[in-house]
């Protein structure tokens, strides 16, 4: 064949190939809008059922912010596993170390408060109810182009190297604790920590609405321990406990307080973390049956919630403990502040058993989101064995997410030893999940140009601008600062203090060139096109794959059905105007 042959052979199938669509195998009968051109189909129903009432809505929120995972002090405290997992119970003094004083902590955490972000929330829920995954969603929807480059990155970031070990590690450790041991076996504690992982895990795989239930009732316990600690601290400030003058504590609030950047911006994180997980019911939207309806109070409500509780309970802790004492309390100044008030026997057994409590009811919460987040990401096709990772077979749960979640946590668990090691592994994940937040505030702003410019009317609700500015310049503010080299003797580890961070934008870097090298260098070179088609499983569940077509006559048979597909989407019409199209020319 001449080069002039060839070349008008090329020129063929680039033509027949320029066609952007998506296929339905099996002669679905899918719309443009369901079989959603770069992302995960549309699911109208979800198939794991519809079990997310307002309560639960309200208690997946408030646990999951209560317990979330504060990163370590950004000086970074060497003592992350734990750290991780005990919230409420153990931030406030790391965060008071870290401002130097209780004035500028108490203003972090309202700073933290306004910064929880529902308001965007709310407004990418109201533009895509049907969608669980919250973050794996929206990101989708903002960022269409590159094709797939932002699915591929957060689906490394976030389900790779978003491990469970911490929290579970920690209910070990309370649990261990509180039966007196506190120098123990470092064997029988990742025993433990992995057997109240594998129950969590049980849970939500077995039966969805037990899992609700079994989130909601530890809920509501983590609820009432914290408002009988608010209710103790009002008592101590007026004078009732053998707490000694409890206002002292309080005067020259902000003598101390640091210039460090970089403490600061750890501060800012951990708060941000503190907070970060109220919106885990975005996660679950499209199991509620009014999701928009349901987030707009829930949100507000749960928010409103946490910070009351946050606010008034750091006023309890500092309250009946010492600001010095305080700052050198490390993880334990719940178990001071009960020590102080109760005595001994309150601080050394009876708080470690309703953190160890709090901290499994945490496992189950969080793993109740994040299965959703894993499904989705295979829904997208993206993941290897996406179809199976999609389905919610045998139970109507997503068990296949949560056992690969329970088998990368468990690796994590009793693989890297504690110190240094364990620490860098856990906070990899750290810098790239602030480049996603980031890039998720600036999303709301591409969504909203992009359907401007389609003449499609405004969502159900609408996040402020100021709103959305405020985030914008926090997310800047904690992406910049940490690498402000910390204050001599401060160093958090035995290698540089940007360690984490520099190995986090290189694990991007990694996922930018796997993308590269998948969307366009191999099609190059080996001579095929990516399309992608629209599967369903046995269950009814929706799936993307991906289908390799070769420039050739391999690929006649496809390509007809593609031109067919193009066809019959131009005479009905039936285009996704809210996004660009995807797939077939790499």
């Amino acid at each position: 064949m001449s080069s002039s042959d060839t070349a008008s052979s090329k020129q063929k199938y680039d033509d027949e190939d320029s066609v952007e669509v998506v296929l339905a195998a099996d002669n679905l009968a899918l719309d443009e809008e369901h079989k959603n051109l770069g992302g995960a189909p549309i699911e109208d129903v979800s198939p794991i059922g519809l079990d997310v009432g307002w309560w639960t809505a309200v208690f997946l929120s408030a646990y999951h912010s209560s317990l979330s995972n504060p990163l370590p002090d950004l000086r970074l405290s060497a003592d992350f596993s734990q750290m991780i997992g005990t919230g409420i119970f153990s931030t406030p003094g790391t965060i008071l170390r870290q401002c130097g004083s209780l004035g500028l902590a108490l203003i972090f955490w309202v700073i933290g408060f306004l910064l929880a972000g529902l308001s965007y929330y709310t407004e990418l829920l109201a533009l895509f109810p049907n969608r669980a995954g919250a973050d794996v969603a929206y990101l989708e929807q903002a960022y269409n182009r590159p094709k797939f480059l932002f699915p591929v990155s957060f689906a490394v970031i976030t389900i790779i190297l978003g491990f469970a070990s911490s929290n579970a590690i920690v209910c070990a450790e309370y649990i261990l604790f509180a039966n007196g041991q506190l120098d123990p076996n470092p064997w029988t504690m990742r025993g433990i920590a992995i057997a109240a992982y594998g129950i969590a895990c049980i849970i939500v795989i077995v039966n969805n609405r037990m899992a609700m239930y079994v989130s909601n009732v530890f809920s509501a316990f983590k609820v009432l321990v914290l408002c009988f600690i608010v209710v103790t601290g009002w008592v101590v400030l007026g004078g009732g406990t053998r707490v000694q003058d409890p206002k002292s504590h309080f005067r020259n609030g902000f003598a101390g307080t640091t210039k460090d950047g970089n403490a600061l911006a750890g501060a800012m994180i951990n708060v941000i973390f503190a907070y970060t997980g109220w919106n885990n019911a975005n996660n679950v939207a499209n199991e509620m049956a009014r999701p928009v309806h349901t987030i707009k109070t829930a949100g507000p409500a749960a928010l409103g919630l946490v910070f009351f509780l946050y606010f008034f309970a750091n006023i309890a802790y500092f309250a009946a403990v010492p600001l010095e004492e305080a700052q050198a309390s490390g993880q334990l100044l719940a178990a001071k502040f009960f020590s102080n008030v109760f005595g001994d026997y309150a601080g050394n057994r009876v708080l470690p058993v309703f953190v160890a409590l709090s901290a499994f009811g945490n496992l189950v919460s969080v793993a109740i989101g994040q299965a959703r987040i894993f499904r989705e990401v295979a829904r997208q096709g993206i993941f290897p064995y996406s179809r199976f990772f999609s389905s919610t077979k045998p139970f109507g749960t997503p068990a296949a997410p949560m056992l690969l979640k329970f088998i990368l946590t468990t690796i994590v668990i009793i693989g890297p030893p504690a110190g240094d090691a364990f620490n860098l592994i856990i906070s990899i994940q750290t810098y790239p999940s602030r480049l996603f937040d980031l890039a998720l505030v600036i999303g709301v702003y591409v969504i909203r140009k992009r359907r401007a410019k389609a003449g499609l009317p405004r969502p159900e609700f609408v996040a402020w601008h100021i709103a959305l500015w405020f985030s914008i310049a926090v997310n800047l503010f904690v992406l910049i600062m940490p690498w402000v080299p910390p204050t001599p003797g401060n160093e958090p580890f035995s290698f540089p203090y940007y360690v984490p961070w520099v190995t986090g934008i290189g694990v991007l870097v990694f996922c930018f060139s796997y993308w590269l090298v998948w969307m366009h260098v191999l099609p190059r070179i080996r001579g095929y096109k990516i399309f992608e088609e629209v599967v369903q499983l046995s269950n009814g569940e929706l799936s993307k794959k991906f289908v390799y077509i070769y420039n050739d006559a391999r690929g006649d048979a496809f390509r007809e059905r593609v031109k067919a597909e193009a066809a019959k989407r131009h005479v009905t019409g039936q285009l996704n105007i809210d996004k660009t199209p995807v797939v077939a020319d790499v």
